[in-house]
């Protein structure tokens, strides 16, 4: 026997399960090095004058003029004569056209004015697999697009938004730089700004997550039984409290919840303005949403006697993963439209292999040019994404009062 092989049978449970976890970060870092190199660093790439118009909702044509004509940011050309727009091009082409079309202002930059509150939304459900990560980072990037500046936060200790990110969490997110950072109960407690990092995402600012995340779980039971109650140190005003640092700074934060209903999520259910719950259209799913709302509901009643108050602009629920051409799933759509009416958003998130395999890459289909999956499969699940934005985006502007 080999000391390799010495070194495993003597080896205990914990160790054994480390070297693996060690292991399998090494690989998956190694993966990144080889997509991303040389740094492994994450970029976005830039987009078509095509894209943009869609993006921005002007003309292709319109868009040309104002490159000839020298207004506006002056897009890269290439061999052939084909403008491309990087994301703070296209910010820079929306700052423009609202100066120059004032009564149009709002539809082409249409961040917080004084007086319209901070728009945070979290996207929960207890029960894996529901799809809130993959929700998160599109509502999160695609509200980007459309020019909000937009806060991430994950609250997942398994971290898989932060990954989407370019965010390794074993590797690149250090000690007290998770939202624990800025809501723990010690002297180590920072401020939110000291854990808001920017993303490669234009527009886009991420509070990371890692394992850290737990140790709110494990000393918040320790904590109550010594804070004796003050109002001060409830432990559910926490996230809202770290969050209105940094309210000047965006117009809609996004907060991934964990799969379970801890007190972690209790403290983003507090802090949110709308809440999106994510339901996969298959039985199983939908009575294991039945028990989360029943604990939903428990706890906000529990919130509420402690001196809480939760008064949502909306709570709508969106069905993801949806194959349209599955009878049995649209049955259950159709229970759930029945049952919940207008509180079930219209749009649905498809399921899509080009979603699938873009995310094989830690990548998004935004970060991806349509020929790279197949212009079809492209093109319809981009229609899905853009759909429900959209309609999560008219629930904002109908929260800040505008048409």
């Amino acid at each position: 026997m080999n000391q390799a092989e010495l070194a495993a049978v003597t080896e205990t449970t914990a160790e054994r399960i480390t070297r693996r976890a060690q292991a399998l970060s090494a690989r998956l870092r190694a993966v990144g090095e080889r997509v991303f190199p040389p740094t492994a660093e994450k970029t976005l790439r830039s987009f078509t004058s095509g894209e943009v118009a869609q993006i921005v909702g002007v003309s292709d044509g319109y868009l040309r003029q104002l490159s000839l004509d020298g207004l506006g940011p002056n897009p890269d050309l290439s061999a052939g004569g084909r403008r491309s727009y990087t994301l703070n091009q296209i910010n820079e082409l929306r700052e423009y056209l609202a100066a120059s079309r004032p009564k149009e202002a709002l539809r082409f930059w249409p961040r917080r004015r004084p007086g319209e509150k901070l728009q945070i939304i979290t996207v929960a459900n207890f029960k894996g697999g529901s799809a809130k990560t993959t929700t998160s980072l599109y509502l999160a990037q695609g509200l980007a697009l459309q020019g909000f500046r937009v806060l991430a936060i994950d609250l997942d200790p398994q971290a898989s938004l932060s990954a989407m990110f370019g965010y390794q969490p074993e590797f690149d997110i250090p000690e007290n730089a998770t939202l624990y950072g800025a809501i723990r109960y010690d002297d180590e407690r920072v401020s939110m700004k000291n854990v808001v990092r920017s993303t490669y995402f234009s527009g886009i600012s991420i509070v990371p997550g890692n394992l850290e995340l737990m140790e709110f779980e494990h000393q918040t039971p320790r904590h109550m039984l010594n804070s004796r109650g003050q109002p001060e140190e409830l432990f559910f005003r926490r996230v809202a409290r770290a969050v209105a640092e940094v309210d000047d700074d965006f117009d809609v934060v996004v907060i991934d919840c964990p799969p379970q209903l801890g007190f972690l999520t209790m403290g983003a259910l507090n802090a949110a303005t709308g809440m999106i719950v994510t339901v996969h259209p298959q039985m199983v799913d939908v009575a294991s949403m039945s028990q989360f709302l029943l604990m939903t509901s428990d706890l906000i009643s529990v919130i509420e006697e402690a001196g809480g108050k939760l008064d949502y602009d909306f709570m709508k629920f969106l069905v993801t993963r949806h194959d349209p051409r599955d009878v049995p799933e649209q049955e259950i759509v159709g229970l759930l439209r029945d049952l919940f009416a207008e509180d079930v958003l219209g749009a649905t998130a498809w399921k899509s292999t080009a979603i699938a395999n873009a995310g094989l890459t830690k990548q998004s289909l935004y970060e991806l040019s349509r020929g790279s999956v197949g212009r079809s499969v492209y093109d319809r699940a981009m229609e899905s994404i853009s759909g429900v934005n959209d309609e999560v985006i008219g629930l904002i502007r109908r929260v800040w009062g505008r048409t």
